[in-house]
């Protein structure tokens, strides 16, 4: 039986092959591999020449993490602090509103999940220290990844695919301010940040704060290929 088919949505940036530096198209191989080791076949989506024809053959799709989501697309000017790469946030909306409209299995990691917030008409908040206080969600100095916990709701697709509560890793300095008509799920208790949002209409669409490629914990990543497999 051939594997479902995974796409992953990636960065167009300046990257360095050998002695030769060049623009590339680049994504973390954690997200391969994570794919791969859940029982998916990986395929990269590039952001250039973006049409809903990318979604063909796909079984599911992950919208993965990144740069700032332009705060023009939810009507607020750009904090100090907010980077953004529009010609990605224009491409990956058109295939986030097509997949989701499709009901195609949609897994969105942080830039992802702040992305599909804003797609169903949520905010962001832009700097995170500046509402909550504290550079936990994105630490710097020390380890890469803060580390928190989420609490999940009941009945919610994330506490049945995770329990009660998750340790989990983030780097992130923006955050979801409001959900729009997504159903916020899961949070973190130190500071009530939204951590998990899902459209419950859809029979896979969720979105994480966090980084779950980047542990050993691809329970989401599972799910994702499990669901994407009965497509």
């Amino acid at each position: 039986m051939s594997r479902p088919v995974i796409g992953l949505t990636t960065y167009a940036e300046e990257a360095r092959f050998g002695l030769n530096d060049t623009f590339a198209a680049v994504l973390p191989f954690a997200y391969v591999q994570a794919v791969h080791n859940s029982g998916g076949r990986a395929v990269l989506i590039t952001p250039d020449a973006p049409d809903v024809d990318a979604l063909e053959g796909l079984d599911g799709i992950v919208f993965t993490g990144g740069s700032d989501v332009d705060p023009a697309l939810y009507g607020e000017p750009a904090h100090p602090t907010t980077q953004v790469k529009p010609e990605r946030d224009a491409a990956e909306m058109l295939l986030l509103r097509a997949a989701l409209a499709a009901n195609l299995p949609t897994l969105a990691i942080c830039r992802g999940m702040q992305l599909m917030s804003v797609a169903y008409g949520g905010k962001l908040h832009q700097h995170l220290p500046d509402v909550l206080g504290h550079d936990n969600h994105r630490p710097v100095s020390g380890p890469k990844f803060g580390f928190h916990r989420v609490d999940l709701a009941p009945g919610s697709l994330g506490r049945s695919l995770l329990g009660e509560s998750v340790e989990v890793n983030s780097f992130h300095h923006q955050g979801v301010a409001d959900p729009g008509k997504l159903t916020a799920t899961g949070w973190c208790p130190e500071d009530n940040l939204i951590e998990v949002v899902e459209d419950q209409s859809l029979r896979f669409a969720i979105g994480v704060q966090w980084h779950p490629e980047d542990t050993t914990d691809h329970r989401l990543f599972a799910a994702l290929v499990a669901a994407a497999s009965t497509s």
